[in-house]
């Protein structure tokens, strides 16, 4: 049997209402025996499909579900859902199994539990109800392919036009560099993400890489002074990472509570660990043809363009040797308030947020 849905409006009470207490049967009407056996799969970033078992003389009566689902709280847990409402929801009785989805209650990579009860709507308008099931847990998925397609476009809307640029640099404190050439073999080793950015990306604590930079000065066509992540800058030519031997992935688009907005790239040589984690995950972009960051034969020669109005974060997927580059000591300042180090994005904010959990 195919899985019945709850639609986005559920059809009788929405979350905000109470759930209705229960009532003394009418007659000679039997009590409902309680749902038990839960099971929940087909878990998304937004939605669960759930089905339980009910004694097949409830089966003809039930009119009503009622299902409590409830977010596990914990060190970790996602603070940031746009808005905190109620989560006893009710639906009419549909066959089962059936999906329940709803941005504004569900979030990506959130641990739920969820427990249901069944319950008979009587003639005076008062619910004859089962007892609660079991509880059941389980955590929400990541953002799907499709909602990082509508990610992608929105950010394709403000990326403004493409200048040239010729390095990838990376900044960092010069005790980062000093351990990378004595500890590493003289190579940027890649380390985990952190949870920057979008709740649900499957890159967040998932991919490993090496972040770089690659935004110019307006003015002078050269990277900018200042820096949020140390004095010291790695400069690489950017043909070192970016060529037609790399795939280019879109991973993500957010701000923080600010006017600037940020777009994630993944670069990744082809055929490479990280490629293949990609592959699946990520929307695959044309590096020659593209919104954000593009790498095209001009005269025989490689040339390189980045958006103008992001700041574009690089994630390249292999380790980098530091002999392919130069490491120099900048002059300006330390903006600390530009780090997106854990940086948790603005729920609010129209531009880069989509319909589904945040």
């Amino acid at each position: 049997m195919s899985a019945a849905r709850v639609p986005l409006s559920l059809p009788l009470q929405s979350p905000l209402e109470p759930v209705p207490t229960g009532a003394k049967p009418e007659g000679n009407m039997e009590l409902l025996s309680t749902p038990h056996s839960i099971e929940v799969n087909n878990i998304t970033c937004d939605s669960f499909r759930i089905s339980w078992a009910m004694e097949n003389s409830d089966l003809e009566r039930v009119t009503h579900y009622f299902i409590d689902l409830n977010k596990k709280e914990n060190k970790n847990s996602n603070k940031f859902k746009h808005r905190d409402v109620p989560t006893k929801l009710v639906a009419k009785a549909v066959p089962l199994p059936m999906t329940v989805r709803g941005h504004w209650f569900l979030s990506p990579r959130t641990e739920y539990s969820v427990a249901v009860q069944t319950a008979v709507k009587q003639s005076d308008g008062e619910y004859l109800v089962s007892g609660w099931s079991e509880t059941v847990e389980f955590c929400t998925g990541d953002y799907a392919k499709e909602h990082l397609a509508q990610l992608q476009e929105k950010a394709e809307q403000i990326a403004g036009r493409m200048l040239r640029f010729s390095v990838f640099y990376r900044n960092h404190h010069k005790e980062y560099f000093q351990h990378a050439r004595t500890h590493c073999g003289n190579m940027l080793q890649p380390y985990l993400k952190d949870n920057s950015g979008s709740h649900g990306s499957p890159t967040s604590g998932m991919l490993h890489g090496v972040f770089f930079s690659c935004n110019t000065e307006f003015n002078t066509g050269q990277p900018p002074q200042d820096s949020p992540y140390g004095r010291w800058r790695f400069q690489i030519p950017a043909q070192r990472l970016f060529n037609p031997s790399t795939n280019l992935y879109f991973a993500d688009f957010y701000c923080m509570y600010t006017a600037y907005h940020y777009a994630i790239l993944v670069l990744a040589p082809k055929g490479s660990l990280g490629d293949r984690f990609c592959r699946d995950r990520l929307p695959l972009l044309d590096i020659a043809c593209n919104k954000f960051l593009t790498c095209s034969v001009e005269d025989g020669e490689l040339v390189f363009r980045h958006a103008q109005d992001l700041i574009l974060e690089v994630i390249y997927t292999e380790p980098v040797d530091l002999s392919l580059g130069t490491l120099g000591e900048i002059s300006g300042h330390q903006l600390m308030s530009l780090s997106t180090a854990d940086a948790k994005k603005d729920p609010s904010c129209k531009t880069c947020n989509i319909s589904v959990g945040r």
